[in-house]
């Protein structure tokens, strides 16, 4: 499919961030442009100290460029209020954090319910039902009512993944999210987006394992606050196959 022809999810262009520390300006984004197309998946990728950090708070939202302009699902963030871009997080992203950012004493389901709190659309039952689906869509629909801290770090990060997704956002925004996972949780973890990529999610996913970008379809590599490389992998890895070639967990 023509690039033209894809819609448009994520547009920077020229997105510089620069920070007042003391005497000193740090320039923590220099000028930045890039699309990310609906129904990809993204890797950005980058050393501590890349701008990677900026980035992502750029891309969810959370901050605005110095200069430049981000442009999310068509609407101009630049300028936006506080508050508008709140509301534009609330109903465009779904987050998934490497430390899972559940409520600790508060079930499965009720995790998932959370964004939906702020969504009039949806009545106490709709809620509920919108977060069981999800909750399936991950494979925790045995687990509903467990509460996080019943639960392994792979089960509270499904948790986390099915709450990103219950609003049905433009895209996913996955901040380290295998980073406090053992090797073969972390594989369970990218099994499942290569599956929500398979069913059109548009996926971004920031890391500064560079091994993940074997199973994206692109990675942006950030050196400096600058892209030094924007590529698309035309041979995406099978996180199944590389999950079943690990050697099988022993009992101790």
């Amino acid at each position: 499919m023509a690039e033209e022809k894809r819609k448009t999810v994520i547009e920077l262009q020229n997105v510089k961030r620069y920070f007042q520390v003391g005497s000193e300006t740090v320039k923590a984004l220099r000028g930045v442009s890039f699309k990310i197309y609906e129904g990809e998946f993204v890797t950005i990728q980058g050393t501590s100290g890349s701008g990677k950090s900026t980035l992502l708070n750029q891309l969810g939202c959370l901050d605005t460029p110095t200069s430049g302009e981000y442009f999310l699902d068509g609407v101009a963030v630049r300028t936006m209020s506080k508050t508008e871009r709140a509301h534009l997080r609330n109903n465009k992203i779904g987050f998934v954090f490497q430390n899972y950012n559940l409520l600790a004493k508060t079930t499965a389901v009720e995790n998932v319910e959370l964004p939906l709190m702020y969504n009039n659309k949806y009545n106490a039952a709709q809620r509920r039902e919108a977060a069981v689906k999800a909750l399936q869509a991950v494979g925790l629909g045995d687990r509903l009512d467990h509460k996080s801290n019943q639960m392994s770090g792979g089960q509270m990060q499904r948790v986390a993944i099915a709450r990103a997704l219950v609003n049905d956002p433009a895209v996913l925004l996955a901040d380290e999210a295998t980073g406090n996972l053992d090797t073969r949780t972390s594989f369970e973890m990218l099994v499942l987006f290569q599956e929500l990529y398979r069913q059109g999610h548009t996926i971004i996913f920031v890391t500064h394992n560079p091994e993940i970008a074997e199973y994206s379809s692109r990675n942006i590599n950030l050196r400096d606050g600058k892209i030094r490389e924007d590529t698309i992998n035309t041979n995406i890895k099978s996180a199944a196959e590389a999950l079943a070639a690990l050697p099988k967990p022993q009992d101790d």
